[in-house]
């Protein structure tokens, strides 16, 4: 995260710029890591902040803290917040708890968990919310070089690579240049209002040409909103924005298909945590094409891990 200066640089100026969020203060930092978050708080005047985080690097987190005098004011807790205990509820909860396809990994269920548990009436999550969004690429070359290169290596059939490649999306930076249709809203999450039921979903998508091209993939990214701030602060991981560390998830499609401005690809996209390992994505995609020079209709199944 403290090299990602888009998402770091978010979340210092939403802190920052909006004191009275934080001002005397009890705040929850969930899955602080290095303790940014908490540090950035503290400096605000928060009357005190939990940093909870459950790998090793809650120890790092502690000599950080130390280091720069806060150790007054910050607790660093190490342990899952679903097993930590806080002397108190809290005033805000803070998190940078999204994943690769907004979801992967599943940390958002540990924010809901410490909302219900330690949130007081009326208080505040940040970031509050999030929306996912799909739209549709050019991507000839990677195709190329990367899936379809296993039907044939050498003058032999290695298909069942190729089936593998396509089930695995692809987290990758993609030139905004690829873009061949509009980007359409899928799922909006309030966090302060969601449950944990809400994290799998289904939803419709249409995605229109905007010039003649083919599609190879379509490309999921999201919006991540600080929308309690005086002034609305947040980022995107689109295309068209700056680099991020979660980059784009590329889904390749077995069809390629060849569309005419104005031409429409529609379908839904179904997602849902993986029944075996909750932190890993199942995403199953159903699209529909009649154009004038290419058609298909199929359902293609991934998943993130």
């Amino acid at each position: 995260m403290l090299k990602d200066s888009v998402r770091t640089k978010t979340y210092q100026n939403a802190i920052y710029q909006n004191a009275f969020l934080f001002k005397d203060k009890v705040v929850l930092d969930v899955g602080a890591g290095t303790g940014i978050l908490s540090l950035f708080c503290a400096k605000t005047g928060a009357k005190h902040v939990y940093a909870v985080e459950c790998s090793i690097m809650a120890d790092t987190a502690i000599e950080i803290v130390k280091a720069n005098g806060y150790s007054n004011v910050v607790t660093v807790l190490k342990g899952k917040v679903e097993e930590i205990e806080l002397p108190s509820k809290v005033d805000v909860i803070i998190s940078e708890w999204m994943g690769y396809f907004l979801l992967f990994e599943n940390m958002v269920n540990s924010v809901l968990f410490a909302r219900d548990k330690w949130l007081v009436p009326g208080g505040a999550v940040l970031p509050d919310r999030t929306s996912l969004y799909l739209t549709a690429i050019e991507d000839a070359d990677y195709k190329l070089d990367k899936i379809d290169f296993w039907k044939n290596v050498y003058g032999f059939d290695m298909s069942c690579v190729r089936k593998q490649a396509m089930l695995e999306p692809l987290v990758d930076t993609v030139d905004q240049n690829q873009i061949v249709t509009n980007c359409q809203l899928l799922k909006t999450m309030d966090i302060e209002k969601m449950d944990s039921r809400d994290v799998s979903f289904s939803a419709p998508f249409k995605l229109v040409a905007q010039r003649n091209d083919y599609v190879h993939a379509l490309v999921a990214y999201f919006d991540v909103s600080f929308t309690k701030c005086h002034k609305p602060i947040g980022f995107s991981t689109g295309p068209r924005s700056r680099p991020t560390h979660w980059k784009q998830t590329v889904l390749y499609l077995e069809d390629d298909l060849t569309m005419c401005e104005g031409e429409a690809v529609t379908g839904t996209m179904s997602v849902s945590l993986n029944s075996k390992n909750p932190r890993d994505i199942d995403i199953k995609l159903t699209y529909h094409f009649n154009g004038k020079r290419s058609q298909a209709s199929r359902t293609q199944e991934y998943r993130m891990r």
